[in-house]
């Protein structure tokens, strides 16, 4: 990794709703990303912190493209407010209103709104146990679990409990449980919501790689997803997570996600920090 950068590696740093990324630029060059530095840079006491980290790379048929990580070093399919906080920086950089992007997920589009906030259509969620997937065929509306949670795929698996009261679940107690539960193979987000109103849930979120974060773009669609299917609210809700508000809109084109988006700040990952990753 010093070899390829004698003199740092340029990020930055973003959030959406308490959401935080770090977001490294390599178009022009082949990504540079590896789990090795996702780890250290994800450490919170020794590297930067983030939820994810997000790579900007070239796309032949698109604006960009996206490759997302966990801080543990995993690899993410989809992260909702990041690819709201890069498509912000990248519609300023290409003087657009919108953009159209590659990830695992597919082709989205985001575009800017009037009152400064960012939207991106997540796509069609994954209602089929083997898309989500499952280890094994189940009704995703209600899962065999304790609690009947519902399962959701948007580019990541998800588990969503409906609760009394989100604000008194042990998040992280039973976060960490399901996320590994051996009925999602490749792990699993985690959300507990209540029903505030029609068009309003309250969301806590556990992410697989993660833990406890402040919002999940992703789990706020798949929430509202599956609070529409059960008939708790209708397709258009606010989403209110711990970092904020988030509006979701689940339209016959996909599922829109609306919400704040900031960049922090801008810093240089030291060549010293960067010897001997891979």
């Amino acid at each position: 990794m010093i070899e390829l950068f004698p003199h740092g590696l340029p990020f930055m740093k973003m959030h959406g709703a308490g959401n935080d990324f770090v977001v490294i630029d390599s178009r022009g060059r082949g990504a540079v990303v590896t789990a090795a530095l996702a780890q250290a840079v994800g450490d919170r006491n020794r590297g930067v912190g983030f939820d994810q980290l997000a790579e900007i790379r070239d796309a032949a048929d698109a604006d960009f493209a996206l490759d997302f990580w966990n801080a543990d070093g995993s690899r993410a399919g989809a992260c909702g407010n990041a690819t709201r906080c890069v498509s912000a920086y990248m519609m300023q950089q290409l003087a657009q209103g919108a953009v159209e992007l590659m990830t695992q997920r597919g082709r989205l589009t985001a575009r800017r709104l009037s009152d400064g906030r960012v939207a991106v259509n997540m796509g069609h969620p994954q209602r089929d146990w083997r898309d989500i997937p499952l280890a094994e065929a189940q009704d995703t509306t209600r899962l065999t679990l304790p609690g009947a949670p519902a399962a959701v795929g948007m580019g990541n698996p998800h588990c969503v409990f409906f609760v009394d009261d989100a604000e008194a679940v042990d998040v992280s107690g039973q976060g960490a449980i399901y996320e590994r539960h051996n009925l999602f193979p490749q792990r699993t987000n985690v959300e507990f919501a209540s029903v505030l109103a029609p068009d309003r849930l309250r969301m806590r979120v556990w992410e697989r790689g993660a833990g406890i974060t402040l919002a999940c773009g992703s789990g706020a669609c798949a929430t509202a997803v599956a609070a529409a299917e059960r008939g708790l609210t209708g397709r258009k809700v606010d989403v209110v997570v711990d970092g904020g508000l988030l509006q979701i809109d689940w339209r016959e084109d996909g599922v829109w996600m609306s919400g704040p988006v900031a960049r922090v700040f801008d810093g240089v990952l030291r060549p010293d920090f960067l010897a001997g990753l891979e």
